[in-house]
């Protein structure tokens, strides 16, 4: 029988929205009405983070802060990225139906895993309003965690900080951080789960840490995705993964 317990799944890029790709368009969208246009880099940076405090971590940027001084005379403050939040949730809102398709392998991985006996946890930088839109459609084709945790339910303390492991821990009745494992597609949601103390997974293909499409994934020739996944497992390792795994069902062989 599998010591674990519990898997702890992120959403956006781990098991829905393959390469995350809309929190992605609307950072970049909500920057760019501001006057500063963000890199790529710029943008996936914080990813996994609680919105707000992606906009806030995106504007102390050495290179974005210096353009905002720049623009506007003054260094970027807290009310400044209250005013870009205010425009980025309407927006993310209207097109996260689009970007709630379960990535590949999810469906059959998490049923292996229940197979197992083991529950089926998740945490997300998203917040309520926004989980409102992706559970029902994730639901309607095929996937259901047992429960869910946004910053909203543990006071606005998203990662890195661990409390929503902590809230899917107690909801599952999980009897200890050692029978948990975190899993994830960004180095927000590998510290999550060191800073709780669980075995911690990075995933590789789809994620918002190699930002890729499927398409633009899947027509890189061989030798050009194996050095992308290279450099993604070396991310994942600094940040102090336990493990790294090519795509969700690398899960299967941790418990």
């Amino acid at each position: 029988m599998s010591k674990i317990e519990a898997v702890i799944f992120d959403w956006a890029g781990t098991t829905v929205d393959y390469g995350c790709f809309a929190p992605v368009k609307v950072f970049t969208e909500v920057f760019k009405n501001a006057g500063v246009e963000p890199t790529m880099e710029e943008v996936r940076e914080p990813m996994g983070m609680l919105k707000w405090a992606h906009i806030r971590t995106m504007l102390e940027m050495p290179r974005i802060k210096a353009a905002w001084k720049e623009l506007y005379g003054r260094e970027p403050q807290d009310a400044d990225a209250d005013k870009m939040y205010e425009s980025y949730e309407p927006s993310l809102l209207k097109i996260l139906d689009q970007y709630s398709d379960p990535k590949p392998y999810v469906l059959e991985t998490v049923q292996a895993l229940r197979d197992k006996g083991i529950r089926i946890g998740s945490t997300t930088g998203y917040t309520d309003v926004m989980m409102g839109i992706v559970v029902p459609r994730a639901k309607e084709l095929g996937y259901e965690p047992d429960c869910w945790f946004s910053p909203d339910s543990t006071g606005g303390m998203g990662r890195p900080y661990p409390y929503m492991i902590f809230r899917n821990m107690e909801e599952l009745k999980v009897s200890a951080v050692d029978r948990v494992i975190k899993a994830g597609d960004t180095i927000s949601d590998i510290k999550e789960g060191k800073n709780a103390g669980v075995f911690t997974i990075g995933i590789l293909e789809g994620s918002s840490l190699l930002g890729l499409s499927r398409e633009e994934y899947e027509s890189l020739p061989e030798e050009e995705k194996e050095k992308l996944l290279k450099e993604g497992e070396e991310k994942y390792r600094a940040a102090g993964t336990d493990a790294v795994v090519r795509d969700i069902r690398g899960i299967l062989e941790y418990v």
